[in-house]
């Protein structure tokens, strides 16, 4: 198992796939907070849970990132062959996925934390700029960053567990864009009366960050990070399931 852990990280370092992807999210990142720091009125800033609307885009593009990074790991090697080659150096399906699982885990939560960094920075960086004081405190960014951390690396393992589900990269990626960015905010605005909506996958990722819980109905983070880790669970069992059953053409 250490092993293979190993031959996927090195496939992770040794594209440029991944390196492109931290660099696009980073600039997605940067974009987006410096759009919500600059732009939004000054009265609609001065207490924290409104700054922390701020950098509420950056930990959401974290989390869709680390989920993309997490299916491109597998739906790559569909793409182009090399699954043949790595399952037949390691014919136990089951722990390919497992070591993809645990590459995802680490990249994706490395995704999180870059991703909230820079949103705390730079939001904080806009505030300042415009002369406003920054209500937020350590705990706040605290948990910003650990939950940001944490959301990503969760997400990544459902990143794989689709992608080996449904193997077909653009399917996948497209899929993932589609739920995080469109139809998971289409389901709260038709659950807006009701708490259904918190017990999303992409709800349960804001609820770890803790940085919408004062403008949306979330669960507590705790409660979040268990209700993604469950969702994290299925994925990777669902994709690890299919893989063994499936043949690889």
């Amino acid at each position: 198992m250490r092993a293979q852990l190993r031959a996927e990280l090195l496939k992770q370092r040794s594209t440029s796939t991944g390196v492109g992807l931290l660099a696009g999210m980073l600039g997605v990142v940067l974009f987006a907070v410096a759009l919500h720091a600059l732009g939004l009125a000054t009265e609609n800033l001065g207490n924290a849970s409104e700054q922390l609307a701020t950098i509420e885009p950056g930990q959401r593009i974290g989390t869709l990132f680390a989920a993309l990074a997490g299916a491109l790991s597998i739906t790559t090697e569909f793409r182009h062959g090399t699954i043949r080659p790595t399952l037949l150096v390691t014919p136990w399906r089951g722990r390919v996925i497992a070591a993809k699982v645990w590459a995802a885990i680490a990249i994706g939560t490395g995704f999180g934390l870059a991703a909230a960094a820079l949103a705390a920075g730079a939001g904080a960086a806009g505030l300042a700029a415009r002369g406003i004081e920054v209500q937020l405190d350590a705990g706040d960014y605290a948990l910003s960053l650990a939950g940001g951390a944490a959301a990503g690396g969760l997400w990544a393992v459902i990143g794989v567990g689709i992608g080996a589900a449904v193997r077909r990269q653009v399917p996948a990626l497209v899929g993932i864009c589609t739920w995080l960015l469109f139809l998971e905010g289409v389901i709260l605005g038709n659950f807006a009366s009701t708490d259904a909506g918190e017990f999303l996958p992409g709800a349960a990722a804001t609820a770890i960050t803790g940085v919408g819980a004062e403008r949306l109905t979330l669960l507590a983070p705790a409660a979040g990070l268990a209700l993604l880790a469950l969702y994290a669970a299925a994925a990777a069992l669902v994709g690890a399931q299919v893989t063994v059953r499936r043949d690889v053409a």
